[in-house]
C-alpha cells in the first residue's frame, strides 16, 4: 500500500509514519534524504540549495522504485503540499492520502520553536491552499507534545 502524509511543516508527519511503519517498509521524506546525504553536523531543517536539489532527484527516483514493490511492503511517502497532478498520479496508484494536521495554533508555535522561521511562510501558504482545496482523508488530530 502507497500512503501519501501530508500536512504543514511541523505538523508530525514523520511521527504518524515512525508510529505505524514497520522495519521493512519503506519512508520516503525529503529531509531524511538530505540528511543522508549532507556532510556531518549539517542542519536537520535547513539545506543548501545545492543538496536539496541532489535529495529531490534522489527523491523522485525513490518514489519511481518505491511504487513498484507497493503490493509487497507498505511505502510512506512525505509530501507536504501534493499538486493537483501529483494528487491524480497518487490517485492512479491506489495511495492512501492522509492528512496529519494538529491545527494551525499548534503548527505556528513548533514552527516558532524549531524550525527556520521561513517555514512560518510554508505553514501559512499550506493552510491556505487546504481552505481552498479539501482532499484525501480528513485530517488526523494529532497532540501536541513537548518536543
Amino acid at each position: 500500500m502507497l500512503y501519501v502524509i501530508t500536512g504543514p511543516p511541523a505538523a508530525g508527519k514523520s511521527s504518524w509514519i515512525t508510529a505505524r511503519a514497520r522495519p521493512t517498509d519503506i519512508v520516503i521524506d525529503l529531509d531524511r534524504i538530505a540528511l543522508a546525504l549532507a556532510g556531518p553536523g549539517a542542519p536537520q531543517w535547513h539545506h543548501d540549495p545545492i543538496l536539496l536539489k541532489v535529495a529531490h532527484r534522489a527523491r523522485f527516483a525513490a518514489i519511481d522504485e518505491a511504487v513498484q514493490h507497493r503490493d509487497t511492503v507498505d511505502v510512506y511517502l512525505i509530501h507536504t503540499m501534493p499538486s493537483a497532478k501529483a494528487l491524480a498520479r497518487y490517485q492512479r496508484w491506489s495511495a492512501e492520502i492522509v492528512t496529519v494536521d494538529p491545527g494551525q495554533d499548534i503548527v505556528m508555535q513548533r514552527v516558532r520553536d524549531m524550525r527556520d522561521p521561513a517555514m512560518t511562510a510554508v505553514a501559512t501558504r499550506w493552510y491556505r491552499q487546504h481552505a481552498r482545496r479539501q482532499h484525501g482523508q480528513p485530517a488526523s488530530r494529532q497532540a501536541s507534545r513537548s518536543w
